[in-house]
């Protein structure tokens, strides 16, 4: 299970490297920022759709899920709607990484007046917007559900 961004990263490159002789490696950005379980869950089936079918024709795809905003919900922890689902895919994905916005976590925590427990699989990131634009820099594919 992929728990920083750093290990995302390396994870990228060492598939980038094992997969030139197998087969093609696929990047996927998959931004949340709204807070309904039907984004959430929307966003999770494009999660495991994408490795069904990248894994069907022999293709290895690294997927990372940015939140912030009101999506940062989803990575709350005993409040957001999708934990166990994120929990089981993090389980069984070793190629998926989830990015929490450190912007709004801080607001949240403020707002919160104690800081806003995250659950385990979330890296927190500065920002999730400039996360974004770097994963599409970095030639990820950017997939808002």
């Amino acid at each position: 299970m992929i728990r920083s961004i750093a290990t995302a990263a390396a994870l990228a490159a060492g598939l980038a490297t094992s997969a030139l002789a197998e087969g093609e490696v696929h990047r996927v950005a998959i931004h949340v920022d709204e807070n309904d379980p039907q984004v959430m869950n929307m966003a999770l089936n494009n999660v495991a759709n994408v490795q069904a079918h990248y894994e069907s024709i022999g293709d290895e795809v690294i997927v990372e899920v940015v939140a912030y905003g009101p999506g940062l919900n989803m990575f709350v922890a005993g409040k957001s709607p999708v934990e166990d689902r994120i929990s089981a895919m993090a389980l069984e994905m070793d190629n998926l990484s989830f990015a929490a916005c450190g912007n709004t976590h801080r607001n949240m925590s403020a707002k919160a007046g104690a800081e806003v427990p995250l659950i385990s699989e979330a890296g927190i990131v500065p920002s999730g917007v400039v996360r974004l634009i770097e994963l599409q820099e970095e030639g990820y594919a950017y997939v808002r559900p």
